[in-house]
This record gives C-alpha cells, sequence and structure tokens, in this order.
C-alpha cells in the first residue's frame, strides 16, 4: 500500500467520533500524485486528549490514533512521510506541547538531546540562542519553511507543529542551518468548520494565562481564524524577575477557484520579561561549582521589551493533480530592547565601614542593548510529481528572496544624577543611578558599591531596588548597521527507483550581498563599512532502502555554509559569529575577506512502523564536521595560515527515538542522543608562546556549550475514557562554558595545577515533570501539570567566564481548564 502524504480533516465539527472512518473527507492540500492514492485509514487521526475521538482543532499532520506522532511534515518541500525521510527529525506536535505544560519555545528546545541553550557576547539579551550538535542555530529558525530572522523571544501558542532537524541542511533551509534547523509550523484557517477553543491557566508564581483558538468558516470559500494569548508569570524562586507575553495571530483563507487558494497570516507578539541572569560559577581552581548563595538580584527597573509584527500572504495554484505552484511573501518588523542587572560574589574592601573583609554580593555591571529588525522575503516554490522510466519522481523546487537588516545598538551610558541621559552610538540605552551606594570595593575609602546583604548575612529589604535609575533614553545613534540581501534557488528530487530502492538529492546557491557599518562611539558618523559579496553551494544526498512495508534502512549527506560576519546581532565580535578581521602584517591593510565556513553531515539509519503506523521507532548513527572555522587570529597567526580559515570541530555519536501509540492506553515520545565532539584543527588563536610550549592547546579539546548525552521522554497513559495521567523526564550531561563553535575554554597558565582542565563545569541535570488530565463533559477537560517536580536546581547555559549562568525554573504547578465548542 502507498503511504499518503496529503491531509485529510474532517468535513463537521458537529459530528465527530468513531464514525469518522465512513464519513466524508475533504483533501487540505494536493502533494505529490502518489499521495493520492492511499486509503482513507492513512488520513490523521486529529486526536488531542481523546485517542478514539476526533476534534476540528487538532494538529492536521499527526497519525490516526497517535497524537504525539507526525505523519508528515508541515513544509510540502518534504515530500514523504517522516517515517520515510532520510534524516533525523523531531517532531512536537500540538498535544505533546499542549500536555507538556511548556510554551516558551526556548524551554522546550532547552529540553531537546542534541540542543542547548547560549547567552550571547556580555549577556546579549535581544533573544533566543539555540546551539545544534555543538554550532549556533540562533539564525536557523524558520516559520513555514521560511526564514525567522534575527534574536527574538518565541511563543508556541500560534503553533501547530515544531519540526526539529539535526544535521546540517542547507538544501532546505539556506545559509547558517549548519548543525540543523527549527521549522515551527503555524495553524492555518480551514474552510472546513467553525470550531472554537479556549484554555484558561492558572498556577504557582502568579502564573496566568488564557489562550483563544477560533476559527470561523464564513462560507464554503472563506475561513478565518484568530489565536490570541495572554500569559503573565513570576519566575520561579527568582522574585522580582517575570515574564509578560500578549499574542496575537490572525490567518485568512479564501479559495478563490478550484485550483487557486490564497491565505493571509498577521502575527504578533509583545514581550515585557525582566530578565534573571542567574548564577555564577566558579572556575576549576576555585571549586568548579555553581555559587548557590547568590539571592536573586535582578532590579525592579530592569527590562526586557520585545515587539514582533509579521505579516504573511500566500497564493496557490494547483492546476491538476500532483502539481502545484505557491508564493509566499513576508515582511516583518522586530524591535527588542533591554537593561538587565548582573551581580558578583565579592570580598568587601578593608575600609569598609560596616564589614570589612566580609565576603558579599554585589552588584557588578549592567548589560543593555536595542535593535530593530527589518526584513522581507519572497519564495516561489513548486512541488510535483510525475513519472518516466518506470520511476516516480517527486520534485521540490523554487526561487527565494530574503532581504534583512538589524539596526544594533550596545551597552548603556551612566551619568550623575539630575545630569542628561543622553545614550551615544556605543550605548543601546542611558540613564542615570539615584540609589545611594552602601559599601567598599576594592582600597577606596567612600562607598562605591551596591551590596545586597548588610555584610553579616542578611539580605537588604531593598535589595531589589537598590539602583534606582531614572532617565532611561535609548540611544537616537546605531552603532552598526548590519544587512545581507540574499537570492537563492533549489532544486530537490525524490525518485523511487522501484518499491523497495529510493534515492534522493538536491542542490541550492544562495548568492548574496552583505554590508556591515559600524559608526563612532560619540558621534554616530560612519568610520567602517565592510562589505563583499559571493554564491554560496548547498548539497544533499540518500539512499534509501525498504525491506518492508513499514520500515526503511537509509545513508544520507548532507552540506551547511555560513560566512564571515553570518551573525547579525554582534557587530564585529568575531568569537560569537561577527565579522572576523585581522590586520594583514605585510600590507597593513584590514583584511575580512575569508572562504565560507563549511559543514556536512554523514548519516545511516533506520526507520521502523509499528501497529498501523502508529508507532515509529528510529536509530542513526551521524558524524556532523566543520571546517574552515573563523577563529579570530592575530596578525601572527593569520601570516602562518594565509586566511581567516583556520580551525575545524567534528560532533559525532547515536541517536534514538520512540514515538507513536505504544498500546491502546499508553503513547509518548522518547528522544536520547549520545555524542563526542572535538576541536580537529586550530591555529590555537590567543595563546602565546609560552603557553604552546608548555602544552596548552585546542586541539582535541570537546565543544563550548554543548552537552555530549541527553534524554528527553514524555509519556502518557490513558486510565480510562475520562482520565490520562502523564509524566516527562529530562537528562542533560554536563558541558563547559566557552564561545560557540570553538573549544570549551580551559586554564591556560602553565603555573597553575589546573593547567589544560575545562575551567567553567555547568552540571549534569535530570528534571521530571507530570500531568493528569480529567474529561468533564464533552466540551471541558482540567489539566493539572507540574514541571520540574523535585525543584531541581540546573543550568541551561553559562558565560564563558562563569560570572553568569542562566537557571531553569524551578517547581511549578499549574492548572488548566480547556473548552472546545
Amino acid at each position: 500500500m502507498t503511504r499518503s502524504r496529503s491531509v485529510i480533516r474532517p468535513v463537521s465539527l458537529r459530528r465527530f467520533g468513531r464514525a469518522l472512518a465512513a464519513g466524508a473527507v475533504t483533501t487540505l492540500m494536493a502533494t505529490a500524485a502518489h499521495a493520492q492514492e492511499a486509503a482513507t485509514d492513512d488520513a490523521e487521526d486529529l486526536g488531542v486528549a481523546e485517542y478514539q475521538e476526533v476534534t476540528a482543532d487538532s494538529n492536521p499532520y499527526t497519525q490516526k490514533g497517535a497524537p504525539y506522532k507526525a505523519r508528515v511534515s508541515g513544509d510540502e518541500r518534504r515530500v514523504k512521510p517522516l517515517a520515510e525521510t532520510p534524516a533525523t527529525i523531531t517532531a512536537i506536535t500540538q498535544s505533546q506541547l499542549q500536555e507538556a505544560g511548556r510554551s516558551d519555545l526556548r524551554n522546550i528546545l532547552a529540553s531537546q538531546p542534541g540542543i542547548t541553550i547560549g547567552t550571547g557576547e556580555n549577556g546579549n539579551a535581544f533573544g533566543d540562542r539555540y546551539i545544534i550538535r555543538g554550532q549556533e542555530a540562533k539564525s536557523a529558525v524558520y516559520v513555514d519553511g521560511m526564514l525567522d530572522p534575527g534574536l527574538q523571544s518565541r511563543e508556541t501558542f500560534a503553533i501547530e507543529q515544531l519540526e526539529i532537524t539535526k544535521g546540517p541542511s542547507a538544501t532546505f533551509a539556506g545559509r547558517g542551518a549548519q548543525g540543523g534547523a527549527v521549522n515551527a509550523i503555524t495553524k492555518q484557517a480551514s474552510t472546513d468548520y467553525s470550531f472554537h477553543a479556549v484554555d484558561v491557566t492558572g498556577g504557582t508564581d502568579s502564573h496566568g494565562r488564557a489562550a483563544l483558538d477560533s476559527n470561523v468558516r464564513l462560507s464554503d470559500t472563506l475561513a478565518v481564524r484568530a489565536n490570541l494569548m495572554v500569559m503573565s508569570e513570576d519566575v520561579p524562586d527568582r522574585d522580582p524577575a517575570r515574564r509578560q507575553r500578549f499574542g496575537a495571530a490572525l490567518a485568512v483563507k479564501g479559495q478563490l477557484s478550484e485550483t487557486v487558494s490564497a491565505k493571509l497570516d498577521y502575527y504578533h507578539l509583545t514581550v515585557r520579561d525582566r530578565q534573571d541572569l542567574g548564577q555564577a560559577i566558579a572556575n576549576v581552581a576555585s571549586g568548579g561549582q555553581p555559587f548557590t548563595d547568590i539571592p536573586a538580584y535582578a532590579q525592579k527597573d530592569d527590562f526586557q521589551n520585545a515587539r514582533v509584527n509579521v505579516l504573511t500572504g500566500r497564493l496557490r495554484v494547483a492546476p491538476f493533480e500532483g502539481f502545484s505552484i505557491e508564493n509566499t511573501a513576508r515582511y516583518g518588523k522586530i524591535s527588542n530592547g533591554y537593561v538587565n542587572t548582573a551581580a558578583t560574589r565579592f570580598t568587601r574592601g578593608a575600609n569598609d565601614p560596616a564589614a570589612p573583609g566580609a565576603v558579599d554580593v554585589r552588584l557588578n555591571a549592567s548589560r543593555a542593548g536595542w535593535q530593530e529588525i527589518d526584513f522581507f522575503g519572497d519564495r516561489l516554490n513548486i512541488i510535483g510529481a510525475f513519472e518516466t522510466g518506470g520511476m516516480t519522481h517527486a520534485l521540490a523546487a523554487g526561487v527565494e528572496y530574503m532581504s534583512y537588516s538589524v539596526d544594533n545598538r550596545f551597552g548603556q551610558v551612566i551619568v550623575a544624577p539630575g545630569a542628561s541621559a543622553t545614550a551615544t552610538a556605543a550605548s543601546g540605552y542611558a540613564y542615570a543611578i539615584t540609589g545611594a551606594a552602601n559599601c567598599i570595593n576594592g582600597t577606596g575609602t567612600v562607598l562605591n558599591a551596591y551590596c545586597l546583604s548588610d555584610g553579616k548575612g542578611t539580605l537588604r529589604e531593598n535589595a531589589t531596588s537598590l539602583l534606582n535609575r531614572t532617565g532611561v533614553s535609548r540611544s537616537a545613534l546605531p552603532a552598526t548597521i548590519w544587512q545581507v540581501d540574499t537570492l537563492s534557488g533549489y532544486l530537490m528530487d525524490s525518485v523511487d527507483v522501484t518499491d523497495w530502492l529510493t534515492l534522493n538529492g538536491g542542490i541550492r546557491f544562495d548568492s548574496f550581498d552583505y554590508r556591515l557599518r559600524a559608526n563612532s562611539t560619540a558621534t554616530g558618523v560612519q568610520t567602517s563599512d565592510y562589505n563583499f559579496n559571493g554564491t554560496l553551494w548547498s548539497y544533499n544526498a540518500g539512499i534509501t532502502l525498504k525491506p518492508a512495508e513499514d520500515g526503511i534502512i537509509y545513508a544520507a549527506w548532507g552540506t551547511g555554509t555560513d560566512i564571515n560576519g553570518g551573525e547579525s546581532d554582534v557587530g564585529t565580535n568575531c568569537g560569537y559569529g561577527g565579522l572576523c578581521s585581522v590586520t594583514d602584517p605585510a600590507t597593513g591593510q584590514i583584511v575580512f575577506s575569508a572562504r565560507p565556513e563549511r559543514s556536512e553531515n554523514f548519516e545511516i539509519g533506520a526507520k521502523w512502523e509499528f501497529f498501523d503506523q502508529r508507532l515509529m521507532l528510529t536509530a542513526a548513527a551521524f558524524r556532523t564536521s566543520k571546517k574552515d572555522l573563523m577563529e579570530g587570529l592575530n596578525a601572527d597567526s593569520y601570516s602562518l595560515n594565509g586566511g581567516l580559515n583556520s580551525g575545524a570541530l567534528r560532533v559525532q555519536g547515536l541517536e534514538f527515538g520512540l514515538v507513536g501509540s505504544i498500546t491502546e492506553q499508553l503513547s509518548g515520545q522518547v528522544v536520547a542522543s549520545f555524542a563526542k565532539s572535538r576541536v580537529t584543527k586550530t591555529l590555537n588563536p590567543g595563546l602565546t608562546p609560552a603557553q604552546l610550549a608548555a602544552g596548552a592547546t585546542n586541539l582535541g579539546k570537546r565543544l563550548a556549550n554543548f552537552a555530549n548525552n541527553g534524554v528527553d521522554a514524555q509519556l502518557r497513559w490513558q486510565a480510562s475514557e475520562r482520565l490520562a495521567l502523564g509524566g516527562s523526564v529530562t537528562y542533560k550531561s554536563a558541558m563547559y562554558g566557552g564561545q560557540p563553535d570553538t573549544a570549551a575554554a580551559y586554564v591556560t597558565d602553565p603555573a597553575s595545577a589546573f593547567f589544560g582542565q575545562y575551567s567553567i563545569r555547568i552540571p549534569a541535570y535530570t528534571s521530571f515533570g507530570a500531568f493528569v488530565s480529567f474529561k468533564i463533559n464533552d466540551q471541558l477537560t482540567a489539566r493539572v501539570n507540574a514541571v520540574n517536580l523535585t525543584d531541581k536546581r540546573y543550568y541551561t547555559a553559562a558565560y564563558r567566564s562563569g560570572s553568569f549562568a542562566y537557571l531553569g525554573d524551578g517547581r511549578t504547578v499549574r492548572v488548566t481548564l480547556s473548552g472546545k465548542f
């Protein structure tokens, strides 16, 4: 039996149930011709909490009877079902997201094996940073297959399905997808039926959230879907840190004729957070453990404010079965500004009037910045199927244009109280500090620091309002303006040579124009203008053997590329993906031209389905390598190497997965990854001749900010027709702090007893969760979620010096009442 990729949904909201298989169905979109031959029992079950029934608002991509198992990708260019796709792809369905009790994309991805969270240079808080298989992926986040550029906070209220691809995937994703990519599939309007769903949640730490998902079928050819969300909560045990979000997503679908349809989507998100930078971690010479005695220190006048507005239009033409053309245009504007406070343990000065020589915690710095992102993209995508020479082709081809610019303003200017707070181009914000200093740092004789305690162990009552910032103003002068315009084209084909043999391959080019303008820190006048252009080529190929109807064995290869200065938020900070440059000692000229960084992934694996495709087991062995890595060389190293591309790294390991319905009552998803990482080539930038002579080297060191091993599991037990119980566990092995794509930081002083040992260790952790769901009646369901049941203190990321480390959330308990009408 040939399996269908088409998505089949119920005709009526009012009559759902076990009679669905005999009911009328509607094809949502045409794909390959062979997809139309499938039997009705391969259509998705749309299930949410109840497995035997169907509700209209359910995920259109899931497998019948297995709401945790995605049957197909939401990206049409993935022309095969996920069980027949030769790649490691973890799909998290809407049902799993809801029952996990998580809504913030950062928390969801942080739990995934092979993915870790980064901190950003100097606490850069413009948005979420992801690291996939040891490589930066903050520029590899997509929405419905199109780039969602820039750092930003992301929510799941309008997401139908989250798809995580591991391994370079540039033929699909383009520049920057060197370790993998994240693709969020959004909720779309349907002309099949009307439905309304409301979720209201309350919980510990003043958590409150309300969400509406409403689809209105205006006619046989026109529908509107609205998703609204409002949320507010305190960060557990870190008062006054908090999160506040408001989101709105509006989707319109019009069936203009039998062959032509149009969609228009608008997405908005407002973020009003007060961020907590967590604890500090001692370096190995000082014990190598996190400091647990640092109280919450975020100030009440800290803020992180963001606003996201994105408009997307789609026009689709399907003139005949097995062929479609879709043009998607998207425009967006994102702004993000923050002022956050950091703290450190220290010893009070000898002249401190209250407690000379006492160990205390002081506020040591503020981190501030503002950026605005403007982007426009347009993609023409063609999906077609045809037969030639007895072979069936499923073809995806397209042309894409993307232009986006980023206005960056970093840091802060602190003025005397009453003075004019005018930010310069070097700063994101300016402000005055009116709070009185209360302790002495260093050898001074006057109060010059802000301590959280009285020096005798008692926390001050005003510990979270010590600074009292006033006159906060944003800089009118950009520090850097980053812009990249890219024209891309791709062609991918999946060829069924026989019933048991499939070949696939793809090629993509990305022709880009890059420009980075840096301005004077005082006047805003342009001081540097870096620009270059070129064309990147990416490829993928694979072979799939199908020894049985429900199983495949595959071998796959894929590549990814990125350019010098490819990360938009860090200007000329080479160590974090900014523009790398060096002064050529021979000519005295600044050199920034370089070969692209290149990644490739070799993978062999197997995928097997059981129980009428309701359960899938996967296993893969992979090797991801990166070469021509830019290391930020000094002039001597540049002269030795003859270029900026001097580094290489490798990550290799095994990944296993289980997803779907194990029995009629038990279902879930389990992902486990076991890998090793190492630097395979380096010129050891930053090391002195004496350190090198003593044996210091980056070669062979493991990568920074990458946990070798991880497990994430979520299981659900349908105890009765009304009652469901579930639990989850997340494990991450220890990792070590440092800059992205480089060796973890280690002790380089030959005189130290810890010479060669890793400096900043982020401990391993295991976190548990649980939920109980009870169906009150056909319209109402109550669910209780407990996240981090044991209130485990754990850390998700650390700055390279260990001066701060992000804390995972403490225990939270939430109660949700869901109504479907």
